[in-house]
């Protein structure tokens, strides 16, 4: 397939401006350009047809099964749609005063109620775009509950597991905070003895997410709880995997003091390329008076926005958060009603039927029953075929199936990390697994076949080292320079962690 540029034929055009009888005004010498950009000229049936060609070629949670561990990538139902396009909601404007955006405000308390009930604490801050700006905002809470109290200098080391999400680390370190990592043990809990040595006085909280990202929840969760709050330290409980517990176990009754939730993975958004998103935040009472402003309050029938919150962190984001995101939240939580846990319940269950079809074939590192997702390891098929994790990735695309999350987590080696939410049929499981299965054969008797991989994509198996040393990032029409060497000096930048 050509690119846009590359279709580009000199004089053709999509549409004909009007040029109106108006004077044209006199631009400053310096922002005029020297000569007309180099735009591509086509007619308005090949510029169509060209990007309708790059949407059938894009892969998406509509198109197929998207078993990403971790992501949470379920069907989004279309009524959560309808509902957002309601013009009282597309139509609202930011600064429309309270009295004309009640029931927008009426919709964002109710939110805030459920995911406070949800997650079994007290308050509620709906301002974050997604869940990395809520561990932020988290660990900016902590940091104001601690120097409220007069410790937050003795308050500077944040504790992550091994197992933890990436954003985790980089949260704690854009918050200002040192970061300790425990490591797991052979169940796949954290290592108490590991934490015990680590947690002091100079301890702020700890990060978890819960079922962790090797899908098992932590059999002394309570014990954990106990170790930090006995230390006066908090718990932040990171809700990547909340589509494992949602109305079974909540993480304030668990001990946790913070939860960020990703409204777009749990409760239902389509999400990807950046966005939209959702990260609120849900907070004990004794981190209520930090929480962002506005908060959004009722005062008996009426709703408004509150920003007399002198302890208050302040704002996370502009306005008030990723409104549509909500709508659909809402929406999708209360199709559910008082059966929300069977969600969860069914994730589950369709996460262990996998993983009970492929445990004999690819290595189990921690042999337990999961949560959601569960992580298994292409190490015995590396060892006795040369086949690794990226290679089964690649040849499940040959399947017409998105690869699995590979290599994460980083403590289990050639990790295969498989997701496969509520909203999938047992048929849809059973393809995948079969090809699984196969691809396992074909490790074993034709290991070739998978190195090469994939084989009926548009794009073949890419040079990833070279891709990310030598990016392409713009078209320069005449000048095509060759890439086959070695980079010159000065051309090459630093490779990706693990590319």
């Amino acid at each position: 397939m050509k690119l846009i540029f590359e279709k580009s034929k000199s004089g053709r055009r999509a549409s004909s401006i009007p040029k109106p009888d108006l004077p044209v005004p006199e631009l400053p010498e310096e922002l005029r350009r020297r000569r007309p950009p180099r735009l591509p000229e086509l007619a308005e049936p090949e510029i169509v047809r060209h990007f309708t060609a790059l949407a059938d070629r894009t892969f998406g949670i509509d198109t197929g099964f998207y078993p990403l561990g971790s992501c949470t990538m379920k069907h989004n139902p279309r009524v959560n749609e309808r509902v957002v396009a309601l013009p009282g909601f597309r139509d609202l404007h930011q600064l429309q005063e309270e009295e004309g955006s009640q029931g927008a405000l009426e919709l964002m308390w109710r939110l805030q109620e459920i995911l406070a009930e949800v997650c079994g604490l007290h308050a509620v801050s709906l301002q974050p775009a997604a869940g990395s700006q809520g561990e932020l905002t988290g660990l900016m809470l902590m940091r104001a509950y601690f120097a409220d109290r007069g410790e937050g200098e003795r308050r500077k080391n944040v504790i992550t597991a091994d197992t933890a999400h990436g954003t985790n680390p980089a949260s704690v370190t854009m918050a200002g905070y040192q970061l300790q990592k425990v490591g797991t043990d052979a169940r796949g809990n954290l290592d108490l003895d590991d934490l015990r040595a680590k947690v002091n006085e100079e301890t702020a909280g700890l990060m978890l997410t819960n079922p962790s990202t090797l899908g098992l929840f932590d059999e002394h969760i309570e014990e954990v709880a106990s170790i930090f709050h006995d230390a006066g330290a908090l718990l932040y409980y990171d809700g990547a995997n909340l589509n494992a517990v949602c109305g079974i176990s909540r993480p304030g009754d668990m001990g946790f003091d913070i939860v960020h939730i990703n409204l777009h993975k749990t409760f239902s958004q389509p999400h990807g390329g950046g966005g939209p998103g959702g990260g609120p935040v849900v907070v004990r009472d004794i981190l209520e008076p930090f929480l962002p402003v506005p908060a959004v309050v009722r005062d008996a029938e009426r709703f408004h926005l509150d920003y007399d919150r002198p302890n208050s962190i302040g704002k996370v984001r502009g306005y008030c958060g990723p409104f549509g995101v909500f709508v659909r939240s809402y929406a999708f939580i209360r199709s559910y009603g008082p059966a929300l846990r069977q969600m969860s319940e069914a994730a589950v269950l369709n996460a262990n039927y996998m993983l009970a079809r492929l445990r004999d074939v690819y290595e189990l590192p921690f042999d337990r029953l999961c949560m959601h997702e569960f992580v298994l390891s292409a190490r015995t098929l590396r060892r006795e075929h040369g086949i690794t994790a990226l290679d089964v990735a690649k040849r499940l695309m040959d399947y017409g199936f998105h690869p699995p999350t590979i290599y994460f987590p980083l403590i289990v080696p050639e990790a295969l990390m498989i997701e496969p939410t509520e909203t999938e049929a047992m048929e849809t499981l059973d393809a995948f697994s079969d090809a699984m299965l196969e691809i396992a054969r074909d490790a074993a008797e034709n290991p070739g076949l998978l190195k090469e991989a994939p084989h009926h994509r548009p794009v073949r198996r890419l040079d990833e080292v070279k891709a990310a040393k030598r990016a392409i990032v713009r078209y320069r029409f005449d000048d095509h320079p060759d890439l086959t060497g070695e980079p010159a000096e000065g051309e090459a930048i630093e490779a990706q962690k693990g590319a």
